[in-house]
């Protein structure tokens, strides 16, 4: 259920009513805008009279809530969510551009692409460290060795870094990393959702390639329940009957999320295309369909990449993409 408050309500009414709802059980979730204060009303609220709610005069409209997700729940925060990371805001509007390569290699590789990713416009610096991969006998990434050298890439160039979570046992791990990528196979391991709620850092939430848009705003509702709101969507394909691509890109998740939740909403046509030919037109058209963000993959050597080279661009080819990106973004502003 949420309660939408009249403009011109006092503090102390509002601090009234929020601890009524309390004393009835309930938690109070509070989205201040700029017109209007929502509470939203999170537990058993079959006990609520909705027609006394409504009958207050400080209450401008009460509606329920059918949707199992509360805090990623648009109705319950109308106001889009803006995370800022460092001197980066995702979500207000610009078009914010993470790139680099699928896995961290050496120092040499991942200081190069980031000088080259970061002149050509890029706002955050990606890299994996741990890498979940299908083979147990494939590549499993640098690790902590890996998050070295992208602190190392981070001091270099001023770029925040963004890497791949595996497991909550390696948290102490990532106390310098900017944001935490939940990867697709994870989307649905809620231990470590929980202990992500937890932290005070930004996490962004890879869609699994069989779950629903639902399950993926439920995921989100995990790490949002535990106190952490600072939380990124991310659509990077989904399975289908199709097999010319890696993955199917989902470009409807777009405004469908649009409607259904506050959180930011990136794309990574890299891991949905598998193919490196087919990202930019694909981050084009992400761009088109109103994406907050693009993740894209940037290797200086893809031929020798210890991981998914197929898919990365080179820098130069990056650089171009960069630059129609910006047109798309600025056209449609």
């Amino acid at each position: 259920m949420i309660t939408v408050l009249k403009s011109g309500v006092s503090e102390q009414q509002r601090n009234q009513l929020i601890e009524w709802f309390e004393d009835q059980g309930l938690r109070v979730h509070i989205s201040e805008g700029e017109y209007q204060t929502v509470l939203g009303l999170i537990g058993d609220t079959s006990r609520i009279d909705e027609e006394l709610v409504a009958s207050l005069d400080m209450v401008d409209t009460v509606k329920r809530i059918s949707e199992p997700y509360k805090k990623a729940n648009r109705k319950f925060h109308p106001e889009q969510t803006k995370i800022t990371v460092g001197d980066v805001t995702i979500g207000d509007g610009s078009l914010v551009v993470l790139a680099g390569p699928c896995s961290v290699e050496s120092e040499e590789q991942i200081l190069e692409v980031a000088e080259k990713v970061k002149a050509a416009g890029a706002s955050i610096l990606w890299g994996g460290a741990f890498k979940s991969r299908t083979s147990p006998y494939a590549f499993q990434g640098m690790q902590a060795e890996g998050i070295g050298l992208l602190l190392a890439a981070k001091k270099a160039t001023g770029l925040p870094i963004m890497t791949e979570i595996t497991s909550a046992e390696n948290l102490a791990l990532y106390e310098d990393v900017d944001i935490l990528q939940v990867g697709s196979r994870s989307m649905q391991n809620f231990e470590l959702l929980k202990q992500l709620g937890r932290c005070n850092k930004p996490v962004l939430l890879k869609r699994g390639i069989s779950n629903t848009l639902k399950e993926l705003l439920m995921s989100a509702e995990y790490i949002m329940a535990g106190g952490n709101e600072q939380v990124i969507l991310c659509e990077r394909g989904i399975r289908t009957f199709e097999t010319t691509t890696k993955n199917t890109l989902d470009l409807s998740a777009i405004p469908a999320l649009r409607e259904m939740t506050h959180l930011p909403i990136l794309v990574d046509p890299s891991q949905a295309t598998g193919n490196a030919r087919m990202v930019e037109p694909m981050a084009l058209a992400a761009t088109a369909a109103g994406a907050d963000g693009l993740i894209i993959e940037v290797h200086n050597n893809p031929g020798k990449a210890l991981c998914d080279g197929a898919l990365a661009l080179t820098p130069e080819q990056f650089a171009a993409a960069a630059e129609k990106l910006r047109k798309i973004h600025k056209a449609l502003k």
